[in-house]
């Protein structure tokens, strides 16, 4: 379970992004100049329009929203504070319970978002992404995801409609990068060797580029005018990067970025860890971040998490069978814990049956029920029927423990089958468990009865 982090410290992060955002909208716009907005198919979308040599020039600023609308009427107000973003970063990483990326990464970063690539609507994907969460949910991963920050790779996404549609741009992407290091080169793609989508330096970092596609992943490129790159192709991917949030990565005064919202990321790479080769890493790597970002988010984000869930779930094709199998393949508490917060049975993961092999019951005084084990997914599962049960529905009524015990042995059968029935097909109420109340036995009574009639109907 991840470890909640100081609420100071949670304060203090979220301070710094406000100011990183600061800093970074008065970095893009110095010059003096004029706000104007555009109206395209109904929607505001805010320039800075500054003199040039050959007339005016514009430079992109965003879609209208109360916060840009608040940063435009405080432009050139904010505080230079580099020094001050500088110490309070030193000391989250000094706290230990924020991770701060390798130098190359963010010297890369910084890179990035000084040329607009950011500014621009570009999303920070990826495990760098991921590792903005632990601040952002106020959370400390646990140990066994601190390797993955020693990543090499950047990975940036873009809508390639908004691409063609904001008209601006960055210089180009490889320009960008061989300001970091000049032995950046870019990749040919193996379909057209004069477009390039990934870029690599001597040292083995890469920068990838990626937008959503329409269907199954293809290797053919796509134009990210924007961005002055080429990109490729992913299904899956719109889901991904629709709304991002705001984060700041935690490298020298701070670099302002854009990263999907953690709800986001997390149902991702429920879905795309099972399109994965078998055996691979990525797979590995995605369900642990997954597992991880479950933990917090049921406590700190379920509303978010159930609104997600429920988006992606309703999809049509192989989205909630990928997102069921993925969700299996978590830890079966954290899993029953997902469940319950977006409100949805154990069914949606295939093959998860609830078994028994004639476990020895006994009657537990303290919470008045018939409880034994039973097994699901090769994980045990505390399963009980409650005394009102017994005596409303299987005859138990003023029997005593024995009595009551043998009620249970004459019927297990039924009980049994019944406990299945709500386990599977029923929302989660307990984690790890599952309990027949007296007013749970008509339902399921009719429900087993109506699949009774199914079969022999078949």
């Amino acid at each position: 379970m991840a470890d909640d982090i100081p609420l100071s410290l949670q304060t203090a992060y979220a301070d710094l992004v406000e100011r990183c955002a600061a800093a970074a909208f008065d970095e893009a716009f110095p010059e003096e100049g004029t706000f104007i907005a555009k109206t395209v198919r109904g929607n505001r979308y805010w320039y800075f329009q500054v003199p040039t040599a050959e007339g005016r020039g514009q430079r992109y600023v965003g879609p209208e929203t109360p916060e840009l609308m608040e940063r435009i009427g405080q432009h050139k107000m904010a505080r230079h504070d580099i020094r001050d973003r500088e110490k309070v970063i030193s000391a989250l990483v000094r706290s230990r319970q924020f991770p701060q990326p390798l130098q190359k990464m963010g010297e890369i970063l910084s890179a990035l978002a000084r040329a607009g690539v950011f500014r621009l609507r570009g999303v920070l994907v990826g495990t760098v992404a991921y590792h903005t969460y632990s601040a952002m949910l106020g959370v400390r991963f646990p140990a066994s995801s601190a390797s993955a920050l020693q990543t090499i790779d950047v990975d940036v996404a873009q809508f390639s409609e908004i691409s063609v549609a904001i008209q601006d741009r960055t210089p180009k992407i490889l320009d960008v990068l061989r300001e970091v290091d000049e032995s950046f080169r870019p990749i040919p793609n193996l379909r057209n060797p004069t477009q390039a989508t990934q870029y690599i330096a001597s040292s083995g970092v890469r920068v990838d580029f990626l937008t959503p596609g329409r269907r199954e992943n293809t290797d053919r490129p796509k134009s990210l005018p924007a961005l002055g790159t080429d990109a490729q192709q992913l299904h899956f991917l719109d889901f991904l990067i629709y709304q991002p949030v705001p984060a700041a990565i935690l490298y020298g005064a701070g670099v302002y970025v854009q990263v999907p919202s953690p709800e986001r990321y997390t149902i991702h790479k429920l879905i795309v860890s099972r399109r994965r080769n078998v055996g691979s890493g990525k797979g590995k790597k995605d369900i642990q971040q997954a597992e991880s970002l479950l933990d917090a988010l049921v406590r700190k984000r379920p509303r978010e998490l159930r609104a997600a869930w429920r988006e992606a779930f309703g999809r049509r094709g192989m989205w909630p069978n990928l997102l069921g199998e993925g969700l299996g393949a978590i830890d079966p508490n954290i899993r029953d814990q997902a469940l319950r917060a977006v409100d949805a049975s154990r069914d949606v993961i295939s093959g998860l049956a609830l078994r028994f092999a004639a476990p020895a019951a006994r009657y537990d005084f303290d919470r008045d029920v018939v409880t034994f084990l039973g097994e699901a997914g090769g994980s045990p599962v505390r399963c009980a029927i409650s005394r009102e049960a017994l005596e409303d529905h299987f005859g138990a009524d003023g029997l005593d423990k024995v009595g009551r015990l043998e009620k249970f042995r004459e019927n297990r059968e039924t009980i049994e089958a019944m406990l299945q029935k709500k386990y599977l097909s029923w929302p989660v109420e307990d984690v790890g468990a599952v309990l027949i109340k007296s007013a749970d036995l008509p339902r399921l009574r009719r429900q087993i009865a109506q699949k009774g009639d199914r079969r022999q109907a078949r």
